[in-house]
């Protein structure tokens, strides 16, 4: 988190909290007030009393006496009920106030975090493509090298397509502005041709897929395609180059029904702590350090898987892989 950006939460906390120390001293001092003021009014009653007591009777001065105390413990007694009901409704504000802005900041501070990591994004595989244009234009190479600047520049546009998608889809799904179909899919074969594209755009990467033919879904083909392309994309950010990036595909029947259809993306790196798994599926969230983290990423991919997911009677979860990883699982019920 940036400088600035702490000395203003320290200095928001810091007149948080004197606003509320004044606010229940001045409740406080109201209750002693009040309270100082009722026995200043019992004490001039006691005084009338004794002015009046040659004239009353023993048993008619007990009874002034009497109504005189009962009277001064039940305004004590109101002045008591009515500061706590004050002084919690003050406490359950004033934590309301405090996470609604702790809030408000985090959301910013993920914003601005978000701003950083789009533009960075962004200007990475247009510098790419743009220096590889550049190349074939200045220089007459051979075919080869040709074919292999093209080919980088079309899995960089590829790149750019989509974290555009994703930030627009996004944003659409959360306003509601996006329409979506809802046809009858072949899962199956859908995610076998997003495991080629990511086999085709990652030759060096090891891919294993166990795929149940006929995994029928209603549903958007894009928005599922979508959920497969970021689910897989996470598994290569967080593994290890020669690790194995597994797809499985299983449908499961009651009687001689399908009642759900359950897709797994396995990876073979690092996993994700106990706590930090259902953060991931925040937006804007990212594990780690957002000063030293290394991996790219917008914050915005699990977010809009479990988005995709929820749109499509589904629900997705991450637990640990064997020996080590994570373990996304998406299971729609159909």
């Amino acid at each position: 988190m940036p400088d600035a950006s702490r000395k203003r939460i320290r200095r928001t906390t810091f007149i948080y909290w004197m606003l509320l120390f004044y606010i229940v001293a001045a409740l406080a001092w109201w209750f002693i007030s009040l309270e100082q003021q009722n026995k200043r009014i019992a004490g001039l009653q006691y005084k009338s009393i004794n002015v009046e007591r040659d004239s009353l009777s023993v048993a008619q001065l007990g009874d002034k006496i009497f109504a005189i105390d009962k009277e001064t413990k039940r305004n004590t007694g109101k002045y008591i009920a009515e500061g706590i009901t004050f002084l919690i409704l003050i406490l359950v504000g004033a934590a309301f106030v405090y996470r609604s802005v702790r809030r408000q900041f985090k959301l910013q501070q993920q914003q601005q975090n978000f701003m950083m990591a789009v533009t960075h994004e962004f200007k990475t595989p247009i510098s790419v493509a743009r220096l590889n244009l550049e190349t074939l234009q200045k220089y007459n190479l051979d075919p080869e090298k040709q074919k292999k600047l093209i080919r980088t520049t079309l899995d960089e546009t590829a790149r750019l397509n989509f974290l555009t998608n994703n930030i627009l889809i996004a944003s659409q799904l959360e306003g509601g502005g996006y329409k979506s179909s809802n046809e009858e899919l072949d899962l199956s074969t859908l995610l076998k041709d997003c495991m080629q594209d990511f086999r085709n755009r990652f030759p060096d990467r090891v891919f294993k897929e166990d795929i149940e033919a006929d995994a029928d879904v209603k549903g958007d083909a894009l928005l599922l395609q979508m959920l497969i392309n970021n689910l897989l994309e996470n598994a290569i950010k967080y593994s290890p180059k020669e690790a194995l990036v597994t797809a499985v595909l299983k449908k499961y029947r009651s009687g001689t029904s399908v009642n759900s259809v359950e897709l797994h993306i396995k990876d073979e790196g690092t996993g994700i702590a106990d706590d930090e798994k259902k953060k991931v599926f925040s937006k804007f969230y990212r594990i780690g350090n957002e000063a030293t983290r290394k991996t790219q990423g917008t914050g915005l991919g699990l977010y809009l898987c479990r988005k995709i997911a929820q749109s499509h009677n589904g629900d997705i979860s991450v637990t640990n892989n064997e020996p080590n990883g994570s373990n996304f699982v998406v299971i729609f019920k159909t």
